[in-house]
């Protein structure tokens, strides 16, 4: 089985965070590489315990601009 995630990359000082949407789970790496590396190995063990009954939805990203 395998499950498609989307994921949002964030850099936050010296590392970069990938969360993935669905899912709420969270990695980081001092690369992008490396912080999607280690958000697929926390997402495998993540899935071990909490295999969704049904498909995921799909996930709709789009950007909003607001006036400050």
């Amino acid at each position: 089985m395998s499950i498609k995630s989307t994921v949002i990359i964030q850099k936050e000082e010296n590392w970069y965070v990938a969360t993935a949407i669905e899912s709420g789970v969270a990695s980081q790496g001092k690369t992008i590489d490396e912080a999607l590396a280690n958000l697929s190995e926390a997402l495998e063990l993540y899935y071990e315990d909490n295999v969704p009954e049904q498909p995921l939805s799909s996930v709709f990203v789009t950007t909003l601009e607001v006036a400050v």
